[in-house]
C-alpha cells in the first residue's frame, strides 16, 4: 500500500508521462512541474517568458484547486529556466502570484525543457 494519494485537475495539462499532476503525502501536496501548456489545446502557448510564467501559474493553480488549496498554501517553489537572461521577467511575473511572506524558492538554469518551454515550475504546498 502506498501513502501517495494522487490529485488530478481536468483544467490543467494532462501528465505526459508516468507521473501524477500532484500527490498528497500526509498534509503536504507535491505538485509536479508545470510548463506553459494550454490545457485546452495541449500545446505550448505563444509568447515570452512573462506569458509563459503566467500560464504555468494558471496550471499550478488549477492543480492546487483540485486539491482544495490555493497558491497561498505554497511553501516552496522550484523554477527552471532555459536562459537566466529571463530571470527578471520571470521574477516580475512570479511576484504577482504571491503575497508576503513569499514561499521559499530555488531558481536554476537548465539545458532544455519539454516542447521548447522557457520556464517550468514545481511546488510544494501544505494543507493548513
Amino acid at each position: 500500500m502506498t501513502n501517495r494519494q494522487p490529485v488530478s485537475a481536468s483544467d490543467a495539462p494532462k501528465a505526459i508521462g508516468p507521473y501524477s499532476q500532484a500527490v498528497w503525502s500526509g498534509q503536504e501536496l507535491f505538485c509536479s512541474g508545470q510548463t506553459p501548456i494550454d490545457p485546452a489545446t495541449g500545446r505550448l502557448i505563444e509568447g515570452d517568458v512573462t506569458a509563459q510564467t503566467h500560464r504555468v501559474f494558471d496550471n499550478l493553480a488549477a492543480v492546487l484547486a483540485a486539491a482544495g488549496l490555493t497558491l497561498d498554501d505554497a511553501i516552496k517553489c522550484n523554477v527552471y529556466l532555459v536562459d537566466m537572461q529571463d530571470f527578471g521577467a520571470m521574477n516580475a511575473a512570479y511576484q504577482t502570484r504571491f503575497t508576503a511572506p513569499y514561499p521559499a524558492r530555488t531558481t536554476v538554469a537548465v539545458a532544455g525543457l519539454p516542447l521548447g518551454a522557457r520556464v517550468e515550475i514545481e511546488l510544494l504546498a501544505r494543507r493548513r
